[in-house]
């Protein structure tokens, strides 16, 4: 999503939840880092021609794997910074900065 976009969305105080799409894709979870408001559905989809998983590093969530084209998706209640990386592949990691929605 582009920036642009995810501050418009965060600014409109909508009463509709935000969704926001995380690509894996060459070993890599993108975009990195991202922002988003309390509230927001974050999916993640596997573009890689190998399994990935997703798991947050306090164990609040974790995918199984992923094949190519699947998806994880999970909403994110509470402000807070949350790591996270792929548990099959370690070094592939992520950062979600949650803000609370207005």
């Amino acid at each position: 999503m582009k920036p642009w976009l995810l501050l418009a969305l965060l600014l409109a105080g909508s009463a509709q939840a935000a969704e926001v799409r995380i690509d894996i894709k060459g070993f890599m979870f993108d975009p990195q880092p991202l922002q988003i408001a309390t509230g927001t559905t974050v999916t993640w989809v596997n573009h890689d021609p190998i399994p990935h998983t997703v798991a947050e590093s306090g164990h609040l969530f974790r995918s199984g794997a992923l094949d190519t084209d699947d998806t994880f998706s999970w909403t994110f209640t509470t402000a807070g910074t949350f790591q996270y990386f792929c548990t099959v592949h370690p070094q592939m990691v992520g950062t979600i900065h949650v803000v609370p929605s207005t």
